[in-house]
């Protein structure tokens, strides 16, 4: 009997680890789109007005660093809410 409860505590982990990892796939969708949005609409406003580059170029790393902060909280995530 007790062979089988390690057993089935052994699947219990490997079950979360996997979940944790789906659950990061499905968190780094949206900053993955963000990114592309900021970039997309960055360049095509830099070819629309040249001379705002420096003020757009600033504005679109920081829109790329909030973004990323997203995938990072999606990554850290699943080990806070394991416990």
């Amino acid at each position: 009997m007790s062979a089988e409860l390690v057993n089935l505590a052994a699947n219990s982990i490997s079950i979360k680890g996997n979940l944790g990892a789906v659950a990061y796939g499905l968190a780094a969708i949206g900053p993955g789109v963000g990114i592309g949005v900021v970039f997309g609409h960055s360049i095509e406003a830099m070819a629309r007005q040249p001379e705002a580059m420096p003020v757009i170029r600033t504005n679109m790393f920081l829109g790329f660093a909030l973004c990323e902060v997203l995938a990072l909280l999606g990554l850290v995530a699943p080990f806070i809410f394991a416990a």
